[in-house]
């Protein structure tokens, strides 16, 4: 079973020309005993005003670049684990050739940090607006930085799925729909980026060695309409 999540909660203001978001995803990981002591980390970040990325200049025609993802990440381990120790009856170090890992050295891969790639471009201002693909994948993400009247159309063949993610959709006979609302498939981080910008941005990532895949555009959209549609096929 995926994990339940809750409604973040707004919001918090501390200074009149920054805010601190305090965004504490609230969930229900199934399947895990209680125990006595509970441990969780997050990370607080402070923007002034003025340079806040509010995704209110995305405009049709901008790219979408797109950083790959270590592995699952924080996300989806309640259907991951239930896949991995429950349907395939695996052990932790248990050694799968389809993956090329040990199952449990693979699922605890750490979660990457963005903010080197990132930190110069969004200095610059070559971006309109970033994507965090956590709980939700693609669609339950990327439509958080989409103003009213477009849409994000995504290519699925234009980078390749993980073995992690081929492995958990074989075992679960997870269909492409319910496969990008419940992992990032590979994507961990999404730039809309104006045309103008694109070499720019393409340099710079190169420049500091990072991967990266043009995944799509921005279009137009309609109201009541789907924020997010896809062309091709998943590499699987």
């Amino acid at each position: 079973m995926p994990l339940v999540r809750h409604p973040r909660p707004p919001p918090h203001e501390v200074h009149p020309r920054r805010r601190i978001q305090f965004h504490p995803d609230l969930i229900e990981v199934n399947g895990i005993a209680k125990i006595p002591d509970d441990l969780a980390g997050f990370i607080v970040g402070a923007v002034e005003r003025k340079k806040l990325l509010t995704g209110k200049s995305v405009q049709p025609g901008d790219t979408l670049i797109a950083l790959p993802s270590a592995g699952l990440h924080t996300n989806g381990y309640s259907l991951a684990r239930k896949l991995v120790f429950e349907v395939a009856r695996l052990k932790p170090d248990t050694y799968v050739a389809e993956v090329g890992n040990k199952i449990g050295a693979e699922l605890l891969k750490p979660h990457l940090c963005y903010a080197p790639a990132l930190k110069n471009i969004v200095a610059r201002g070559w971006v309109s607006a970033l994507a965090h693909i956590t709980g939700g994948g693609i669609p339950g993400n990327l439509p958080r930085v989409l103003p009213s009247g477009v849409k994000a159309e995504i290519d699925l063949a234009s980078w390749a799925v993980p073995a992690i993610f081929k492995y958990l959709a074989k075992l679960g006979k997870i269909d492409t729909g319910e496969l990008l609302q419940s992992f990032n498939v590979g994507v961990g981080m999404i730039l809309v980026v104006p045309p103008k910008n694109v070499r720019s941005v393409e340099a710079d990532l190169k420049k500091h060695r990072e991967k990266f895949f043009l995944i799509g555009r921005v279009e137009r959209g309609e109201s009541g309409k789907a924020r997010v549609t896809y062309t091709g096929t998943l590499q699987m």
